[in-house]
């Protein structure tokens, strides 16, 4: 793509680095961003500036926070004796706004996948048997999606967790074989959380 100026250039080059963000794409952002007011450009830089600087990882749970632990974790009307475990901010997002779960989260940061070299080693595996051993925990809700990739991650969890006197279920099968949480309508997804079922039951059923 040829381009008037090497900085507009640059900057097309830095957003079609985002997700799903091509070069065409990325030139109508730029180009959009340079139609504003100065001001509001600064603000848009400050802001992004702030997320790298301020955005941290909670300390117990691994959701996205602007302090080291994070409300979920130490909100004492939460029941923590509950972790629903999640693939990324994106799940934990979309069953919080179902209203319908009222523990404490954890946050995997990915699932095992193989063939994209992503093992259990990659992931906050060993944070979530810690927060177990502590003894303080009764169930282990894992609301992961329903792909082989997820499956093949519950499978891991549930033997890791097989040692420990605690429940672990997994959601219903109201959200969709081969779906994405963060897809799933809040209804149904809420639904699959308190109609949520033993994990050697989802086993049996396959």
């Amino acid at each position: 793509m040829n381009l008037p100026s090497q900085l507009l250039e640059q900057a097309v080059e830095e957003f079609s680095k985002l997700p799903g963000v091509g070069k065409k794409t990325a030139l109508r952002y730029v180009l959009h961003l340079l139609r504003e007011d100065p001001a509001e450009l600064k603000r848009y830089a400050n802001i992004i500036s702030r997320l790298s600087e301020e955005i941290h990882y909670c300390s117990i749970c691994f959701a996205i926070s602007e302090t080291p632990v994070c409300e979920t974790c130490s909100n004492p009307a939460r029941d923590h004796g509950i972790i629903c475990v999640v693939e990324d901010i994106r799940d934990l997002i979309a069953i919080e706004n179902t209203s319908q779960y009222r523990g404490t989260y954890h946050v995997l940061g990915g699932i095992i996948s193989p063939i994209n070299g992503i093992g259990p080693l990659d992931l906050h595996v060993e944070p979530l048997i810690k927060r177990i051993e502590a003894g303080t925990i009764k169930e282990v809700i894992m609301a992961l999606p329903s792909t082989m990739e997820g499956d093949t991650t519950n499978f891991y969890l549930f033997k890791r967790l097989s040692p420990f006197n605690i429940s672990v279920s997994t959601l219903a099968r109201g959200v969709p074989i081969g779906d994405e949480l963060e897809y799933t309508d809040e209804v149904t997804l809420g639904q699959s959380i308190l109609q949520r079922v033993p994990y050697e039951s989802s086993i049996v059923r396959k």
